[in-house]
């Protein structure tokens, strides 16, 4: 494995811009003989940096990213960050899904880079690479210890997360979302169980990730929705968008955004192999849909988008809105007490 690309000793590498650096010397190698972790290997490292920014030509609308962890078991056959472990000489199909790098120190230096004076204040987002509430969360709770630290010092962040495990936070999300401005939004590209179980076979059914909105949203959180991926000639057809915005609907989600697929090289191969041996009838229509690039047409994804706000102004919920971080208002302190004065009488 070839973690020298990613240390301080590598002389400037460009892809190590975007990760945390870390000592090649100093990473341990676990797995764990327990169902949820068999077939895992985690690679604990102590990183240097936590804090990354995203580089200027990203279409990314943030600056600021945290990510404690690379690699990711929700083993989504889409997912875009698949090629950054090709840069640890690792596939980006299999060993994406299994072999993990834990950066168990992330929130000790993040409680540390937040103190700096050098550091702006500026939105740091969560699970914009790969999902910061993955099973391997479970295990190392570093989230606690990140979210901690943001809200002591007050910082605005979001989370994107697929994960139920996020409701284990509450406290603390309700917490930072009392001194500082906090975003959530929860990621059901679609409802349909038979595509779920074998697009996204790591990640909570799709309706308990909308359970998710609903217990965020009762507690005072706003929680939108990232109905993502929409999948060309899966889960594309009316009826399908209709029974997936009803759903995020019901759940009480702020907003709803669609994104289509996306292909970017390490994911595409990975997809394709799956739709291959899924969906044989499609690899043409796929090809010839993404011959351009990593983007559907743009007139493919202005229909996606078209059709899902119709349905979303239907069902009463919108498309997010530049203001859905919120912070949430401290109770006011009771007012005292007012007792009615006595007149004193002389008798």
């Amino acid at each position: 494995m070839r973690w020298e690309n990613l240390t301080v000793e590598s002389g400037g590498h460009s892809r190590a811009a975007d990760a945390a650096l870390f000592g090649a010397d100093a990473v341990v190698s676990r797995t764990f003989d327990t169902p949820e972790f068999r077939g895992i290997t985690f690679h604990e490292v102590r990183a240097r940096s936590i804090i990354n920014r995203v580089p200027g030509a990203s279409r990314m609308p943030f600056e600021w990213t945290v990510n404690p962890y690379r690699g990711c078991s929700h083993a989504c056959v889409y997912c875009f960050a698949r090629k950054t472990h090709t840069y640890l000489d690792l596939d980006s199909g299999l060993d994406f899904d299994s072999q993990i790098v834990v950066k168990v120190n992330a929130p000790e230096l993040l409680r540390r880079q937040l103190g700096s004076r050098r550091w702006p204040g500026e939105h740091i987002a969560m699970g914009t690479n790969v999902d910061c509430y993955q099973r391997a969360e479970g295990r190392y709770r570093l989230m606690p210890g990140i979210l901690s630290a943001l809200r002591d010092h007050a910082n605005p962040f979001s989370i994107l997360t697929k994960g139920t495990l996020i409701l284990r936070d509450l406290d603390l999300l309700v917490q930072s979302a009392q001194v500082t401005d906090v975003g959530i939004s929860v990621s059901v590209g679609f409802t349909d169980p038979e595509l779920w179980r074998t697009v996204e076979p790591g990640t909570p059914a799709p309706e308990r990730r909308l359970d998710v909105v609903r217990t965020l949203a009762e507690h005072g959180l706003d929680c939108g929705v990232l109905m993502a991926p929409v999948l060309p000639f899966l889960s594309d057809h009316p009826a399908q968008l209709r029974a997936t915005v009803r759903a995020i609907a019901a759940s009480g989600a702020s907003s709803v955004t669609p994104l289509v697929l996306h292909l970017r090289p390490g994911a595409r191969e990975w997809f394709m192999a799956w739709l291959s041996q899924h969906h044989p009838h499609l690899v043409r229509r796929y090809e010839r849909l993404y011959a351009d690039g990593s983007y559907a047409p743009k007139w493919y994804q202005r229909r996606i988008t078209r059709q899902v706000h119709e349905l979303a102004q239907e069902y009463g919920i919108g498309p997010a809105r530049a203001g859905m971080p919120r912070r949430i208002q401290p109770p006011e302190p009771p007012a005292p007490a007012v007792t009615e004065s006595t007149q004193l009488t002389l008798i």
